[in-house]
């Protein structure tokens, strides 16, 4: 049996029960994947983070309670939360090696602030658009595509329409795609809900990756450099956008919940 550190940070957000949590695990030496799956399942968050030193940094990689995925945006915050309070005090950046390549991330005052890639977004494949107003009980005003197709970009007239939604999470798993919904806000650049059931995530209460299509849309439409968004799910996450370039830079807060142990 293996004794492990468990933290739960609220990220996304400047309060507690508020934003998005993610368990964090860091380790000496990798578990299998199968473990980390299971580990996943148990915490039954929308993201469980596992780093281990690599170079002069860390690798990083993040499950859901049924994948591993990709990309994710607030388990990176989590991460670096934990190193830079508790395993690190006092260091200010750090370097994360993932499957979206290196991540960096800085401590810049009240905010951590994350280095993501840049998405495209692309015309929606035929009959999404369709099938999307029929899952999502209301029709957008348009749909697009994330550039690797794994998501459909859809876009509402005004923040009330975001919130209102009620989606069939069923109809959603069967598209296979993810969903980011979005409209100009009131009180915020821009406003978004994202929905995952076909990655075991009803709705995702805040997703640093999804602003990586975000900010530019918002940013190109509005003729701004940076953004504000909100994500207005039931706890509600903030976050700051700026693009760099081929680079989106996504700042946020985090508030450490829990820590303990769990044996394995």
């Amino acid at each position: 049996m293996r004794k492990l550190r468990i933290y739960q940070v609220d990220a996304f957000t400047g309060r507690l029960f508020g934003g998005n949590p993610a368990a964090v695990v860091p380790l000496e030496t990798w578990l299998d994947a199968a473990t980390m799956q299971a580990i996943a399942l148990e915490n039954n968050l929308a993201e469980t983070a596992f780093f281990a030193p690599e170079g002069d940094g860390f690798r990083l990689r993040w499950f859901t309670p049924e994948v591993e995925v990709k990309l994710c945006g607030h388990a990176t915050l989590a991460s670096a939360y934990v190193i830079f309070t508790i395993l690190e005090p006092g260091r200010r950046e750090v370097k994360f090696e993932t499957l979206s390549g290196t991540l960096n991330v800085v401590a810049s005052a009240d905010r951590l602030v994350m280095d993501f890639p840049r998405w495209t977004l692309s015309a929606a494949p035929a009959g999404a658009p369709r099938a999307l107003a029929a899952a999502l009980g209301a029709a957008p005003v348009s749909v697009l595509s994330t550039g690797g197709g794994d998501s459909l970009f859809a876009v509402f007239d005004n923040e009330a329409d975001v919130r209102a939604l009620a989606p069939d999470f069923g109809a959603l798993r069967k598209l296979g795609m993810t969903v980011i919904a979005t409209a100009p806000g009131t009180r915020s650049d821009c406003v978004v809900r994202f929905f995952a059931p076909s990655a075991g995530i009803d709705e995702d209460p805040g997703t640093g990756s999804i602003h990586c299509a975000l900010a530019p849309y918002w940013c190109e439409r509005l003729g701004k450099r940076a953004v504000h968004s909100l994500q207005v799910s039931k706890r509600g996450s903030e976050l700051h956008c700026t693009l760099e370039g081929e680079r989106v830079l996504i700042a946020g807060q985090a508030v450490k919940y829990l820590e303990g142990w769990i044996e394995v």
